[in-house]
C-alpha cells in the first residue's frame, strides 16, 4: 500500500488543513444561523440550513480524519471538499431566501442538495474501495 507524503511525514496536506478550517467556519455559521432562527427570524427553512451546516461540518472533519489514515487521501479530500461546497450552496441558498424572500439563484438549493447526496455516496464507495484494498 502506497502512502502519500503527508502520511509518511505525519503532517496533513495543506488541502486537508484548508478543508478542516473551512469545516470549522461552516460549523460556526450553522450555530449562528440556529441562533438567528431561534431568536430573530423564526423560520423552519433557516433552522434546516443551520442543521445541515453543523451536521456536514462534523462529517467533513470526520472525513479529513479518515483521509489521514487511508491509502488514497487525495480522493477523500476531494469528497470532503465537494461535501463542504455542496452544503455551502444548499444552506446559503436556503438562508438567502429566508432573509430576502426570494431565491438567490433558482435551483441552487436543489443543486446543493443533490451534490450532497452524491458526496455521501462517494464516501460509501471510497469506504468500499479501501476495504477491498485492505484484503
Amino acid at each position: 500500500m502506497q502512502q502519500s507524503q503527508s502520511q509518511s511525514s505525519g503532517a496533513p496536506s495543506c488541502a486537508l488543513l484548508g478543508i478542516l478550517a473551512a469545516a470549522g467556519l461552516a460549523g460556526a455559521a450553522g450555530v449562528a444561523l440556529a441562533a438567528v432562527a431561534a431568536h430573530r427570524l423564526e423560520s423552519p427553512s433557516l433552522a434546516t440550513a443551520a442543521t445541515m451546516l453543523m451536521i456536514h461540518a462534523a462529517a467533513v472533519i470526520g472525513i479529513v480524519a479518515t483521509a489521514l489514515r487511508m491509502a488514497q487521501p487525495r480522493a477523500w479530500a476531494i469528497v470532503a471538499g465537494v461535501m463542504l461546497a455542496s452544503v455551502a450552496v444548499f444552506s446559503g441558498a436556503i438562508s438567502y431566501q429566508a432573509f430576502m424572500g426570494e431565491p438567490i439563484i433558482k435551483g441552487a438549493a436543489p443543486l446543493g442538495g443533490t451534490t450532497l447526496i452524491v458526496s455521501w455516496v462517494a464516501v460509501a464507495l471510497l469506504g468500499i474501495r479501501e476495504g477491498l484494498r485492505a484484503r
